[in-house]
């Protein structure tokens, strides 16, 4: 059967069930903004014609950037459907507008939406973190109008899933009954620990310029995100890591990470976040046992976790990163933040550690007693792995579960 994916990045969230449908022998196709090719999937490329309004009512702003993005996806999709393509199902990711027009081309066409992260004033990321919080009246509105499009998305589709149970709780309750609870799955056979990892044949170059060696007795702590960013407690790790390394002698930090902004507010200008807070305790730190990466290839981000002795993954309440997974797939101890949705999958003493997110001197005892006592914590390790085994690997768990809608919903098509 015929089947559109319609994501401004695919294939994002996707990458695994776009090609296991169309190794299925269904006629799949992509629509994107970008230009990366997945094999046995045609993907058409569509544009936006013009940028937000300069002098548009700046409470419209976003809504408008939505627009503009649903309105060059609409003009790739009516030319779709003049070459005779007419999909049974279309699965999309609301989150960038491209789905307002959608059923406007495609009336008969069911949608299976991809469910993110819904916005709210309390409970979540807004106004959490007090360095940040500007919840005054007119930020209030802004978050408000921030899901004007995904309610209307919510309104046309017929099923879902989002990642996490914490997720889809953030979704108004009376579309509960159509949100399924799916991560995008783990693929547990490929993260993995490593049996014959050598750790003396790594080297890396610290934030002096200076190239160093591992050795075995090295004490390796991880910290990885995309970009280095507040969402995602960059500020709050910092600040911890002088009296980490102050407690721990044999350590070293290993961060792994950009220099953009993923979400929240964009750091001054001129400056990055990661400058920010490296500038605010960099005279406090051994930079000679710190190294910063930038944005690592997959295969070599697996080796970083490889090497890690204690893995740190801070959070606001926002989405969970495949990072917090991936790591304790690695067999990693990992601290995190207690923030939902961490704290859906990391118990307590059991699979990993939790620390409030704010609490500087906690997260530096949790690290310590990882770093100084690892015999511990070898059972924890263990439990971290079967955990994502158990719960969200990619061929045993989230793709059959993700292949099983698409069926029922392709069954109900025909």
């Amino acid at each position: 059967m015929k089947i559109l994916f319609i994501h401004q990045n695919f294939p994002g969230q996707f990458k695994h069930l776009a090609p296991a449908l169309s190794q299925l022998g269904h006629d799949v196709r992509a629509l994107t903004m970008n230009d990366r090719r997945v094999p046995g999937i045609q993907s058409t490329k569509y544009s936006v014609k013009q940028s937000t309004s300069k002098t548009i009512f700046p409470l419209a702003t976003d809504f408008e950037t939505k627009l503009i993005r649903a309105e060059g996806c609409a003009q790739a999709l009516k030319k779709l459907l003049e070459s005779g393509f007419y999909p049974d199902l279309v699965i999309a990711h609301p989150g960038w507008g491209e789905t307002m027009f959608l059923k406007d081309i495609f009336p008969n066409t069911k949608q299976l939406h991809f469910l993110e992260f819904y916005y709210n004033n309390t409970g979540g990321d807004v106004g959490f973190d007090p360095e940040f919080d500007n919840i005054y009246t007119d930020a209030s509105f802004r978050v408000t109008v921030k899901n004007a499009h995904v309610l209307m998305a919510l309104n046309d589709m017929d099923r879902a899933y989002a990642p996490t149970q914490w997720q889809k709780s953030r979704y108004p309750k009376a579309f509960h009954s159509k949100i399924d609870v799916i991560f995008d799955g783990i693929n547990t056979s490929e993260v993995k620990p490593s049996t014959n990892f050598n750790r003396s044949q790594v080297s890396l170059k610290n934030a002096n310029g200076q190239t160093r060696t591992l050795h075995e007795g090295d004490q390796v702590i991880t910290f990885v995100n995309r970009n280095l960013e507040p969402y995602r407690g960059y500020h709050v790790f910092m600040r911890a890591l002088p009296q980490i390394l102050k407690k721990n002698p044999k350590a070293i930090v290993i961060i792994v990470g950009g220099d953009a902004t993923s979400y929240g507010s964009a750091p001054p200008p001129g400056k990055t976040w990661k400058s920010v807070y490296l500038d605010e305790v960099k005279d406090r730190l051994d930079l000679s046992r710190v190294f910063f990466l930038g944005n690592l290839a997959y295969e070599h981000y697996l080796h970083v976790l490889r090497l890690s002795d204690c893995h740190v993954y801070l959070t606001y309440p926002f989405v969970l990163s495949w990072s917090c997974l991936e790591a304790m797939s690695m067999e990693c101890v990992v601290v995190g933040s207690d923030t939902p949705p961490v704290a859906e999958v990391i118990e307590h003493g059991h699979n990993g550690l939790l620390v409030d997110f704010f609490d500087i001197e906690k997260l530096s005892d949790q690290i310590t007693k990882v770093l100084v006592s690892p015999n511990d914590f070898l059972q924890m390790r263990k439990n971290a792995r079967q955990t994502v085994v158990e719960r969200y690997d990619l061929h045993a768990m989230s793709l059959p579960r993700q292949l099983a809608i698409v069926e029922e919903m392709l069954q109900e098509s025909k």
